[in-house]
């Protein structure tokens, strides 16, 4: 009885309150969370719709501003348009300026919204206005007209003071020539209605920056804190005051990267800004202030979240009292067992037999089951007593002994991580250990009895039963579909009482290694960027072709220019490129022939068995496959185009090495055509020679860079009109080891294939800004060629300017070249060039104009002084009707762009009329003048410390 006693004093709390407190904490901690998530869900689905709106508020608001900025542009160049206007500027006549606008003027005021109308004169000084100006007259008007007149180009600004208004000047053509400027303002009135309407809401146009003092300024519109005065507001009483308070909570910047939510007199109210753009001087900023009241959709999303709460503890309650009074009558009969199975367990078997009621006619439970098993178990607990008590000494010994041994097998079955199965003389699995089945995902009842082969796939050389090998792998499918490679270990198992053989079978799971396996393999033989096979698995395959006899050709193929589009769009770029050539010619080629990435931009095509016709097909193909990518990048398209040279074995080689060079040799021979794109090389072509020769040449440029192995030759440039020469081309020649000059066409190809090219046109640079010093006191310019290489070359605008200071030489007597092709390929990189070179102080020039006659559309776009006549139309001149009818194109064109035209290649006296008959101003050539030392032409030395 004192063990029954302390029994009942342990338990503190019943079961049913136990089930109770638990059940409710758990119902409790679901609600809560079904409401928090309901309430952020709805938050955040809210919050991602004011996004959305702002957005698009935004976008919609910017876009006004854009079209109300293109349509006063508009207006502009039609008032600037007038057939009046351009003759009265000309002439500078006040009266007839003012007629031949006065009509306009009410129409453009009162349907357009015009506020003001200034015209200035080709010197900037203004001749007539109509309208009102701003307040605050600091508007930089004389800086816009000149940059018009200088440019040419239309401007459009934003001005805010006490307003905001939009500008527009416009240049005021007569026969090409600029002879004025109009300026058209407009302020944003429209726009800010628009913006009113399409927001929904209250909207203010806020300035920000320094203000004159004016009277008309209201002290009360400005907020200090954003330092900026509302020039237009909407609901005035009521948002004045909110506008305040929000400006103590966020700066300005804060509300353009994102809407500001605030309580404000018992409302929700979320305020955004859209900032517009800044004055070009950068004294004030103009923002849309929108405020949209938001305190229905968070009152709504607030008592959608109360409502949850109430339904989820509704809820709770219901089921904690459903479940109080299931529990109740099956637990009282449940602690009354409880109190007699103590009982029992002590050898109360008489009071246990005495606590139980006896069994009532009903329907059973399972708690009756329960109180008429104790009975039972009672009675027979008493009589196994004595028996237990009897042999349990005799028993104790042998059952602690093989329940060490049960838990040692047992333990070591189940914790080994290999698969451990047993194998009758069939064959059949008649043990599997835990591990194996927790791989397999299968219950053990499922897999005893099924045949070894039947789980664990044959290898393909075996036997059945249990003559198989001691060692082998097979191949397991789980239940998800995945395949496993188990490493198998067999062992005879000793022979059972029935005298029948069995085995036990041990797996180590080496799937992984298996994968690493064949993972390295792939890495050793591919190249990770495109997957492609990659140079030494390619040589592998050509040398084992050749090994076997085999005949074919290699394809080595070269993308052209695609170190433009790693600088101009990033590496990044770059080796999507990569992967798209590749993706391509695999696709269409890879059950030609190995194809590979040799590295860089380099691929290469292994055709067994293919002849030279079959090789040039398809080296047409890939030409044809890859101008059909279409690749953009950063803004910018690129071409696709590559050069492709064949080498076909064994005529051009029995070993991989010469086979790879002469492929090189005839892939660089395509670059040089430029037209075919691909270069069968013939066993006629001497192919180490052509190498070594461009070896050479490399090496070559290099230690001439290097020790100054250039020299600097001056071609003259005349004045057609009075035979004056002020103007010379620099032209450059190497020096050879006997003193010699070696003409530029030897080694300046092979300097643009290296890449060695821009430091020859720095090279250049550097040495004739040190002539030019002493030649600019005597009026003489000098023009200089770059290559289109350096028009990709971010260091060449800050190198021209930092030797154009250390040389002391006026960039005014330095003229730039360049060539139309290099210029109009990329006209946007050309162009912005060209003008860096124009901000330093430079003129420039286009070289070897009308090749292209594309071109003729990008002149009047391109900021240069002088246009080069290709010397291929000047040559033909007296004997062609065309070269005539192209030049005098030319020449008429040029100066409708107001640019000097240079005529090349001038080579006998009967071209000097007919060139000056045409307005050609300048000419060069032969007849005009040679190529000749600097020294010989000015005493003056081409090297200089």
């Amino acid at each position: 009885m004192s063990a029954k006693k302390a029994h009942e004093t342990r338990h503190r709390l019943s079961l049913t309150w136990r089930v109770i407190a638990l059940s409710s904490l758990l119902l409790l901690g679901l609600v809560v969370l079904f409401s928090w998530l309901g309430h952020a869900n709805l938050t955040r689905q809210f919050q991602e719709s004011r996004d959305e709106h702002n957005e698009r508020q935004m976008r919609e608001i910017l876009l006004a501003l854009q079209r109300s900025e293109g349509a006063l542009q508009q207006l502009a160049a039609l008032t600037a348009a007038s057939p009046r206007l351009g003759p009265a500027l000309e002439l500078r006549h006040r009266d007839d300026i003012l007629a031949s606008l006065r009509p306009q003027w009410p129409t453009l005021q009162l349907e357009a919204g015009i506020d003001e109308i200034l015209v200035f004169d080709a010197q900037g000084e203004q001749l007539a206005d109509w309208g009102d100006g701003q307040a605050q007259d600091t508007r930089p008007i004389q800086t816009w007209v000149r940059r018009v007149m200088n440019t040419e180009v239309p401007l459009t600004a934003l001005r805010c003071s006490t307003d905001c208004r939009q500008y527009a000047a416009v240049p005021v053509l007569v026969e090409g020539q600029s002879v004025g400027t109009v300026v058209l303002s407009r302020s944003l009135a429209d726009v800010t209605r628009q913006a009113q309407q399409v927001s929904g809401s209250d909207v203010a146009l806020l300035v920000t920056g320094p203000l004159a003092a004016d009277d008309r300024l209201d002290a009360e519109r400005h907020l200090e804190p954003w330092n900026g005065y509302l020039v237009a507001l909407t609901r005035k009483e009521e948002n004045l005051a909110l506008l305040r308070t929000a400006s103590q909570q966020a700066a300005m910047q804060d509300l353009v990267q994102g809407p500001l939510q605030l309580r404000y007199r018992g409302r929700d109210i979320e305020l955004s800004a859209v900032r517009m753009e800044e004055d070009g001087d950068r004294r004030s900023t103009g923002y849309f202030l929108m405020a949209s009241d938001i305190s229905s959709q968070i009152g709504a999303i607030n008592q959608d979240t109360r409502t949850l709460m109430l339904v989820g503890l509704g809820g709770w309650l219901a089921a904690e009292l459903l479940l109080l009074a299931i529990l109740l009558s099956p637990m009282a009969r449940l602690r009354r067992l409880a109190g007699v199975l103590p009982v029992l367990a002590h050898g109360g078997f008489a009071e246990a037999r005495a606590a139980i009621p006896p069994p009532r006619r009903r329907l059973t439970d399972e708690i009756d089951v329960l109180e008429g098993t104790t009975l039972e178990l009672s009675s027979q607990l008493e009589t196994l007593e004595q028996e237990v008590s009897a042999r349990g000494e005799q028993l104790a010994e042998r059952v602690e002994e093989l329940a060490r041994e049960r838990d040692f097998v047992g333990s070591l079955l189940d914790t080994a991580r290999v698969f451990i199965v047993t194998q009758d003389e069939h064959g059949r699995i008649s043990l599997v250990n835990d591990y194996a089945l927790s791989v397999m995902a299968i219950r053990e009842e499922k897999l005893l009895g099924r045949h070894f082969d039947d789980v664990f796939s044959a290898p393909s050389i075996g036997t059945t039963g249990l003559a198989v090998p001691h060692q082998e792998e097979r191949t397991l499918v789980t239940t998800e579909g995945r395949h496993r490679t188990i490493a198998w270990y067999h062992a005879p198992l000793p022979t059972g009482n029935d005298g029948t053989p069995a085995r036990i079978s041990v797996g180590l799971d080496i799937t992984e290694r298996k994968a690493a396996e064949a993972r390295l393999t792939w890495l050793a033989e591919r190249d990770a960027l495109t997957e492609l096979y990659n140079r030494r698995y390619f040589q592998e395959a050509l040398g084992s072709a050749l090994q076997q006899g085999q005949s074919g050709a290699v394809l080595l193929m070269d993308l052209d220019q695609f170190k433009d589009v790693n600088e101009l769009s990033g590496h990044q770029a770059g080796d999507r490129l990569l992967r798209k050539v590749a993706d391509t010619l695999f696709q269409e080629l890879g059950h030609r022939g190995v194809i590979a990435r040799l590295g860089g931009d380099e691929f290469a095509l292994l055709l067994e068995g293919a002849d030279a016709e079959q090789a040039v097909r398809v080296a047409q193909q890939i030409t044809h496959l890859l101008e059909s990518i279409g690749f953009d990048a950063g803004g910018r398209r690129h071409r696709v185009v590559a050069s492709t040279g064949i080498a076909l074995f064994p005529a051009l080689g029995d070993n991989p090495t010469d086979l790879m060079a002469n492929a090189d040799v005839a892939m660089y021979k395509a670059k040089g055509d430029g037209i075919q794109r691909w270069h069968l090389l013939s066993p006629l072509e001497n192919a180490k020679d052509e190498l070594q020769e461009r070896v050479y040449w490399v090496e070559r440029v290099r230690k001439a860079l290097k020790d100054d192995d250039f020299e600097l030759m001056v071609q003259p440039i005349m004045r057609l009109e009075d035979g004056d020469i002020r103007h010379y081309e620099v032209l450059l020649r190497m020096r050879d080891a006997d003193g010699g000059l070696i003409s530029p066409g030897r080694f300046i190809p092979l300097a643009e294939r290296s890449g060695q090219i821009v430091q020859i046109d720095r090279w250049v640079l550097r040495h004739s800004l040190q002539v030019l010093r002493h030649l600019q006191e005597k009026g003489i310019s000098l023009a200089i060629n770059l290559s289109g290489q350096s028009l990709h070359d971010d260091g060449m605008k800050q190198f021209l300017a930092d030797e154009l200071n250390a040389s002391g030489a006026d960039p005014n007597y330095l003229i730039l070249e360049v060539t139309e092709t290099a210029a109009v390929t990329d006209f946007s990189t050309a162009r912005g060039v060209l003008q860096a070179m124009r901000d330093l102080g430079c003129r420039t020039a286009l070289d070897d104009f009308g090749v292209g006659f594309s071109s003729f559309h990008y002149l009047g776009q391109l900021p240069v002084d002088y246009i080069k006549i290709d010397g291929s139309f000047i040559r033909s001149l007296p004997v062609s009707a065309d070269s005539r009818v192209i030049v005098k194109a030319i020449a008429d064109i040029a100066s409708g762009f107001g640019k000097q035209a240079i005529a090349e290649f001038v080579d006998q006296e009967a071209l000097l009329p007919i060139l000056q008959s045409y307005g050609i101003s300048y000419g060069q050539g032969f007849h005009l003048g040679r190529p000749i030392a600097l020294e010989e032409a000015f005493g003056i030395l081409s090297k200089r410390s």
